[in-house]
């Protein structure tokens, strides 16, 4: 019974209402425009298929498992890219957090960096006027759980994964350093691993911060629900595409 509710309820929140809503347009359509009513009967159909988790996940998955999780890495430094962050939000200690897909990179970081000793440079700076300086954040976090200071590297000035890659070599040249183990969420990864073989760096992946999950496909009615979180993971991976084709194209 709870899982009914889950996939009615679906299609009375947002974005499952407007597919309700184009539908019954569609319907009021049909006597008056049988070409308009099915024009609009597809466009329902095509919002359906991109906010449900059965799409959204297909979609992720291409990017998420280009690239395995090593069992051991062997780099001299470990990298990690931003992913957003707020400002004058309160935090222990200071003001500002990662927003979750950068905590989780960071703390993945932090297990690498306890389990190899290898210190930790932090690429992202303050993408929008209202976001927080990711890798300051970033710093004063890793410090407080327990990452010695002279284990730090940040480059703050990034704002976009070209500029991650661009100015995270230079500092990497000018740090001595030349193989970094590159942490950044698994679908970003792809084209991460790209711009930074354009810019003359050769990065060990290591991916982390899945959103779709692993194993055999098991299917279930809630695949089919519409939800903002799908929507919002479709979206995503659209993205990454199309940055993957700006690159061929480049």
């Amino acid at each position: 019974m709870i899982y009914i509710i889950k996939f009615l309820y679906s299609f009375v929140l947002p974005p499952g209402i407007f597919v309700v809503l184009l539908l019954a347009a569609s319907v009021w359509l049909w006597r008056k425009s049988r070409k308009q009513a099915m024009t609009i009967a597809a466009i329902a159909l095509l919002l359906y298929l991109s906010v449900i988790p059965l799409t959204s996940q297909a979609l992720i998955k291409g990017l998420e498992r280009q690239y395995d999780q090593p069992g051991s890495v062997g780099g001299d430094v470990i990298v990690v890219l931003g992913g957003g962050a707020t400002r004058g939000t309160p935090d222990l200690g200071g003001e500002g957090n990662l927003s979750g897909g950068a905590a989780n990179r960071l703390l993945t970081a932090v297990r690498l960096h306890r389990a190899t000793g290898l210190p930790i440079l932090f690429s992202g700076g303050q993408v929008f006027s209202d976001s927080g300086n990711e890798a300051d954040i970033a710093r004063r976090q890793l410090i407080a759980l327990g990452v010695p200071e002279g284990d730090i590297l940040v480059e703050n000035r990034s704002l976009n994964t070209e500029q991650n890659a661009v100015y995270t070599a230079a500092l990497l040249k000018s740090s001595g350093l030349s193989h970094p183990v590159l942490v950044t969420s698994a679908f970003h990864l792809p084209r991460a691993i790209r711009e930074f073989r354009l810019a003359g760096v050769e990065p060990e992946p290591f991916p982390t911060d899945y959103l779709a999950s692993g194993g055999r496909f098991a299917f279930y009615p809630g695949l089919l629900s519409p939800s903002s979180a799908a929507a919002a993971t479709a979206g995503t991976a659209f993205k990454e595409y199309l940055g993957l084709l700006a690159l061929k194209l480049r």
